[in-house]
């Protein structure tokens, strides 16, 4: 048994005692868990009790962004050490699936993922976790950086997934965190501009502190775009949003040639004009979640070229964590990423 934070069911959380797993194996890790980000999908199971065809049905531990400190490790573990500080991706494919031998284990029909009915997440002291998911953080990363790894690796697939050139100019639409965390990974990956849109004010003056990002007007935003490129359009366009609204009319912005990637989720199926896509002969990518991204997300971050900090809005100790999530369901507008700190 282990004091966790638990989703009993929707609208109801509580911190109490749970079975969770905890026998390692050979290739284990246990990490004593130090910071959980709390993520809107995290929220969307507290608020709806479900996500598609992922259904709560009984009581789960929430949280999947997540750093802290190995205290044990398997006989067969040799690159990680009790005491080095890490952080965890929280997708654990099938090493022997199809997806996973191409390199793309993020889309293994298999993969057991941390607060993912019916898999338990990671707002619990202690967790028992592969190594080989396990990375190590540098000395330059703290562990409220290290829980933002995680939210950073979705925004690093978006930006290997567009294929970007040096020089290219990008546009994100929505500020969120995943969209603020999309820029950053664009502009990382050579854009030498990125112009953000969302309809929340606040939101685009947290973004706009990066350099490299230019806060877009309300309005129309295909028009503010072909002004700030002569008439020829987005290199790369991210849909950050999921909104009916923005997808709707998501191709005007992009060049001839140019690229889609959509990172939003819907909540229900929308319509595309694929005409307007066909008519430039647009690429177009998806993503969800992420595959190979997680050191290079790490080294970026250690560099220092970007500081995640300003993005943490708010931090919560665990035994303020139903606070926390409360918190997160008004979706302050100055609010881009709350955690959780563990005892």
């Amino acid at each position: 048994m282990a004091l966790a934070l638990v989703l009993e069911e929707m609208h109801k959380l509580a911190i109490r005692d749970i079975d969770v797993p905890s026998d390692m194996s050979p290739n284990d890790v246990r990490i004593k868990i130090d910071t959980v980000g709390i993520c809107g999908s995290d929220v969307h199971y507290y608020t709806h009790g479900r996500i598609g065809p992922f259904v709560v049905e009984a009581p789960m531990v929430l949280g999947h962004e997540a750093s802290g400190t190995i205290t044990e490790v398997g006989d067969a573990v040799k690159n990680l050490r009790v005491g080095d500080r890490v952080c965890m991706e929280p997708g654990i494919p099938d090493p022997n699936s199809k997806a996973s031998k191409l390199g793309i284990y993020n889309v293994d029909p298999s993969v057991t993922f941390w607060a993912t009915p019916p898999i338990h997440g990671c707002l619990t002291p202690s967790v028992v976790h592969p190594a080989a998911y396990t990375y190590r953080l540098p000395d330059t990363v703290s562990f409220a950086q290290g829980a933002m790894v995680e939210p950073f690796a979705i925004g690093m697939q978006a930006a290997a997934k567009a294929k970007i050139a040096p020089g290219d100019v990008g546009l994100v639409v929505g500020a969120g965190p995943i969209g603020i965390l999309t820029a950053l990974a664009a502009l990382a990956a050579g854009c030498a501009r990125v112009m953000v849109y969302d309809v929340v004010a606040e939101k685009l003056k947290v973004a706009q502190k990066y350099d490299g990002i230019v806060a877009l007007e309300p309005g129309d935003v295909a028009a503010q775009v072909l002004a700030a490129t002569d008439g020829w359009g987005a290199d790369v366009v991210f849909e950050c949003s999921g909104h009916p609204s923005a997808l709707a009319r998501i191709f005007e912005p992009a060049r001839p040639g140019g690229c889609v990637v959509f990172v939003g989720m819907p909540v229900e199926p929308v319509a595309l004009d694929i005409v307007a896509a066909q008519a430039k002969e647009l690429r177009m990518e998806t993503v969800f979640r992420y595959a190979n991204v997680y050191d290079r997300a790490i080294e970026f971050i250690a560099s220092g070229k970007t500081d995640l900090t300003p993005l943490i809005s708010g931090t919560f100790d665990f035994k303020d964590a139903i606070a926390g999530f409360d918190r997160a369901v008004e979706a302050r507008p100055t609010d881009i990423k709350l955690q959780i700190k563990m005892p």
